[in-house]
């Protein structure tokens, strides 16, 4: 028995230092897991860290307070109505997207045709252009005396509408912006309705509303959630549109934790306020992620 047990022990060793050698997959996944721990993991903890940090100080891991939490869900503060308007404005911009790009998405399914490649380019191409630089060009149209107002103009109208700084022309440039957003990972969830049965439930006397409703948008949705998820949290957290087409009419929570940071300086209050808004994004996520088919839109079954 003894020996036995000896000659099994080389044989135990080597199957140990196989279970703990790493995978093809896992090794190959590392690259990737260190720039996600270094770029994504290490700010969220350095946030978290300050957000329990004495208010106005650098003490981050020397001190622990909820005062700063305290600080934000005090009735009197106002940045729950910078967060109201943000919301507002990310259920909007999700709206108004949905049903502006479901018919171009459908279009790029089942219309275009050959010109569906060149189509999708034109959509993609504005963002390779900064997107400060994109409304700006905005804000030289809509302003007084420029594209827009002069165009009116010289046609022999009074001028066009004062429409820049206003909360309107904040949401035409949210929806400007994050229209690629929306419109392509729609255009995938349309992609994979099968063809053949849409022209089945239309052989078997099937109206076209009918099949909308319960062949193509049914089979449509994990897209459609997906390209409205990813807007509305690109649509919280957007700040560029309510500074230069809103002029700051409008202050939106990205703002306020902008401030938080530089103006005032109080990194611990920036910090709760960007952990409050990763938690609501993060369980509105999580909610919209459980109700999707990931393994049928991925092709696993």
């Amino acid at each position: 028995m003894a020996d036995i047990a000896l000659a099994r022990a080389p044989e135990t060793a080597r199957e140990i230092r196989h279970a703990r050698r790493l995978s093809v997959g896992a090794k190959c996944a590392m690259p990737v897991a260190v720039l996600l721990g270094i770029g994504f993991l290490a700010p969220m903890v350095a946030i978290l860290a300050y957000s329990f940090a004495t208010p106005r100080s650098f003490d981050v891991f020397r001190s622990f307070t909820l005062e700063n939490f305290a600080g934000l869900f005090d009735p009197a503060n106002t940045v729950w109505l910078s967060f109201a308007w943000s919301v507002g404005f990310a259920l909007f911009t999700v709206a108004i997207l949905a049903v502006v790009a479901y018919p171009i998405a459908y279009g790029l399914n089942a219309v275009f045709g050959r010109w569906a490649g060149l189509i999708s380019v034109l959509f993609v191409f504005p963002l390779f252009v900064s997107e400060n630089v994109r409304l700006y060009g905005w804000v030289l149209f809509f302003i007084k005396n420029g594209v827009l107002d002069g165009t009116l103009r010289w046609l022999g109208f009074s001028g066009g509408p004062e429409v820049l700084y206003t909360p309107g022309v904040t949401l035409f440039g949210m929806a400007y912006t994050y229209l690629p957003f929306m419109l392509f990972p729609m255009t995938l969830g349309l992609a994979l309705v099968p063809r053949d049965l849409v022209d089945a439930a239309r052989d078997l006397g099937a109206g076209r509303l009918l099949i909308w409703r319960e062949i193509e948008l049914p089979l449509a949705m994990p897209g459609i959630l997906i390209g409205m998820l990813l807007t509305f949290v690109l649509a919280v957290g957007a700040t560029a549109e309510a500074k230069i087409l809103g002029g700051q009419s409008i202050i939106v929570i990205s703002h306020d934790i902008e401030i938080a940071f530089t103006y005032s300086q109080n990194w611990p209050l920036g910090s709760a306020l960007a952990v409050v808004v990763s938690v609501f994004i993060a369980a509105l996520t999580l909610v919209a992620l459980s109700k999707l088919d990931l393994d049928r839109m991925l092709g696993r079954r």
